[in-house]
């Protein structure tokens, strides 16, 4: 029989799978037109927008929560009602608080639930009825427990320190303070009044106690005036909200405290 000698396609050069390629009369390669993509419906649209609200408002809420928590249990702000911590503290200013730090040391402004008895009367009541104002004595016993209230003070006496006060300087352990009160250089500051040494009931407690154990005594700056552990006793640790470590406004006096 006659072998089949036309020319045959040459299956070696062609890739298994490769699409052929169209070509048109004159031998080019047809080029097939590209359809472009069909533009995103309305319904797609709005299907985006709604979930980037949606996010928007997830990442809003949480750092809401955040800011929430952080205020609850880390810090938190608080502003100066009055002028007893004048010069350190002005009326007005606003401070941040750490909560976390209810074990002050000695020196530091700390924010606080002070004791009922403070609350009682022009000068608060002590806990011991000889001691106090009109007596000789600092109060050394506060008197029915906290209260709602938040004072802002400085600590001066640590538990189981001695103290006693002198034309308003505390002498702690026999040695006089060198924090917090200084009415020769603060005298000029609007708002500061400087103890007085005729001023017995106020300024002079000269017969010394002891702080009590898990105790802080806390006094204002501005001591011819300040409403403080003098009057109505030391703080238990538990009544302490925290300790005051910067303060935001106004802009002028920003820093740390």
């Amino acid at each position: 029989m006659d072998q089949d000698l036309s020319p045959q396609p040459d299956q070696g050069l062609i890739e298994p799978g490769a699409p052929a390629l169209d070509l048109d009369r004159d031998g080019f390669e047809a080029v097939p037109l590209v359809t472009p993509p069909a533009p995103p419906s309305p319904a797609r649209k709005t299907t985006a927008k709604a979930r980037a609200v949606a996010e928007l408002v997830v990442t809003v809420a949480v750092a809401g929560i955040f800011a929430l928590l952080i205020q609850a249990f880390l810090v938190k702000p608080y502003k100066i009602p009055s002028g007893s911590m004048i010069p350190t503290l002005m009326i007005g200013q606003r401070i941040l608080v750490d909560r976390l730090a209810t074990h002050p040391t000695l020196g530091e402004v700390v924010v606080f639930h002070p004791p009922k008895g403070a609350l009682v009367g022009a000068d608060g009541v002590c806990g011991n009825a000889h001691q106090g104002y009109g007596h000789r004595q600092p109060c050394d016993r506060d008197s029915g427990g906290p209260s709602s209230q938040t004072y802002v003070k400085r600590v001066v006496g640590l538990p189981g320190d001695h103290l006693k006060i002198i034309d308003g300087y505390v002498y702690l352990n026999g040695k006089r303070e060198s924090f917090g009160y200084h009415p020769r250089a603060d005298a000029h500051i609007n708002g500061f009044v400087a103890c007085s040494p005729a001023e017995a009931s106020y300024c002079n407690f000269p017969q010394t106690i002891t702080v009590p154990k898990g105790y802080y005594y806390m006094m204002g700056n501005n001591r011819g005036v300040s409403d403080d552990s003098r009057y109505w006793g030391p703080v238990p640790q538990s009544s302490i909200i925290g300790t005051a470590f910067f303060t935001y406004w106004p802009l002028g006096r920003i820093g740390t405290l």
